[in-house]
């Protein structure tokens, strides 16, 4: 999996802040894997209206798995998708 997290700001292009690659195993089951991932960034100057986009995107187009955030957190054995953003 390629994960991005970009700024989209009104009239402009998204602006890449920091990306990363994870290989995740196929999963015969519906089981979670958990990801937990450290990566700096560029420092970006947000305006009003800003948006701060979690992209992201399969790496193989010939697997049949597919890659789901858990948005059902510990009811299904996982937990909620965040991104932490320093101060």
């Amino acid at each position: 999996m390629h994960f991005e997290i970009v700024l989209r700001r009104a009239g402009a292009a998204d602006s890449l802040v920091v990306a990363w690659d994870h290989h995740f195993d196929p999963n015969a089951s519906f089981d979670h894997q958990a990801l937990d991932a450290d990566s700096e960034g560029v420092a970006v100057a947000f305006q009003q209206r800003d948006q701060i986009v979690f992209r992201y995107t399969g790496a193989s187009a010939s697997n049949v798995n597919a890659y789901i955030p858990d948005g059902e957190g510990v009811t299904n054995g996982g937990r909620n998708p965040a991104v932490i953003l320093p101060n």
